[in-house]
């Protein structure tokens, strides 16, 4: 079941967050993702299955740019590679189709998940060395959300 974030659910996607770390996420991302949770978070969803949160990702807008872009995405490492994260993005990808408003959609990911998203249908759009820390470099990719 995928359904919108809560702030009761912030501790149990601080843990899923770390049990990404070392593997996709620097150690220094958790203060961002705590920022993140407390203050920049606008669409955010989670994905549950027996009441356990096992998935989560998000959605920013940028409404000048008739932008939104996919944020903060994570799967729980027992879980990855069974559809779950298609699932997650699918998810946001659909509620975004919805808003007339927004024609790009954009991720900003590294190295490790990019394609994951090229497969999703994103477009490498640049990539930055080292950006979200040392060994993380961003790879900023988008897709037209009117195509």
């Amino acid at each position: 079941m995928i359904r919108p974030y809560t702030n009761k659910d912030r501790s149990k996607l601080i843990q899923l967050l770390r049990l990404n770390i070392p593997e996709y996420f620097a150690p220094s991302e958790e203060l961002d993702f705590k920022e993140y949770l407390e203050n920049e978070i606008e669409d955010y969803f989670v994905y549950e299955e027996n009441s356990e949160i096992i998935g989560a990702g998000g959605i920013n807008y940028f409404p000048d740019e008739k932008t939104a872009r996919i944020s903060w995405d994570m799967i729980d490492p027992k879980y990855q590679g069974k559809g779950i994260g298609k699932k997650l993005t699918q998810h946001r990808i659909n509620h975004l189709k919805n808003k007339s408003n927004i024609q790009w959609i954009t991720v900003r990911t590294s190295q490790l998940a990019y394609h994951f998203y090229e497969k999703m249908g994103f477009e490498l759009e640049k990539v930055e060395k080292d950006f979200w820390a040392k060994g993380f470099d961003l790879y900023q990719m988008q897709m037209n959300n009117k195509a």
